[in-house]
């Protein structure tokens, strides 16, 4: 019976001293307990910044960085110019350039026969090996190619017609038959061809 007392008055007692502790209400306060403290093991990591790499480059309008266009390259020629059906077309045209360059030069200091006849003699053979080429394709309509056979043929006269003169000079008077072995109609034939063979090259150069 005593026991039963007992319980009785801690029951009472229980709901007094929880009451205590307890707020009135939790509206409106959220979550009332205690979080752990996040920023004690979190540590921001630092942004990165990367800096672009800048590679400066040449001054390519300088004159000291730029190369000449290697034309008398064949290789070039044939493989960065990209010419196509007329590269090798190309190619020998410019062959033939320093040849009528030295005959030019022949003529302009009045070379002997002998040399300037060796030099129209390897020119010569190397338009007959071009026309032959040539002549079943289309470049033999290219004003080049066309150019290119006049000279042959014109170089060839004058030539011939100064080893004759060489020949037959001793035994001539010069009159109406022999005015065409006088010096003077020589010089003046060779100066035509000197100018034939400038307006040459000059083509051959604009056709690369």
């Amino acid at each position: 019976m005593r026991k039963c007392a007992l319980i009785l008055i801690l029951l009472m007692t229980c709901p007094f001293v929880l009451a205590k502790d307890r707020p009135d209400s939790f509206d409106g306060k959220g979550y009332v307990g205690t979080l752990p403290d996040l920023t004690r093991s979190f540590e921001p990591v630092p942004e990165k910044k990367t800096t672009p790499e800048v590679n400066i480059s040449k001054d390519f309008n300088s004159a000291s960085e730029i190369k000449p266009v290697p034309r008398d390259n064949p290789a070039f020629v044939n493989i960065i110019l990209k010419s196509e059906k007329t590269s090798q077309y190309v190619n020998d045209l410019n062959e033939f350039i320093p040849l009528l360059e030295s005959i030019y030069d022949l003529i302009e200091d009045e070379s002997n026969v002998q040399i300037f006849n060796a030099k129209v003699y390897y020119f010569n053979k190397s338009a007959d090996y071009f026309r032959d080429k040539y002549s079943n394709k289309p470049e033999s309509q290219f004003v080049s190619y066309k150019r290119l056979m006049e000279l042959s043929m014109h170089a060839r006269s004058i030539a011939l017609l100064r080893n004759e003169a060489e020949r037959y000079n001793p035994y001539l008077a010069y009159g109406s038959s022999g005015y065409i072995y006088n010096p003077n109609n020589i010089t003046e034939q060779l100066g035509y061809l000197k100018t034939e063979i400038e307006q040459t090259i000059l083509i051959l150069k604009e056709s690369n």
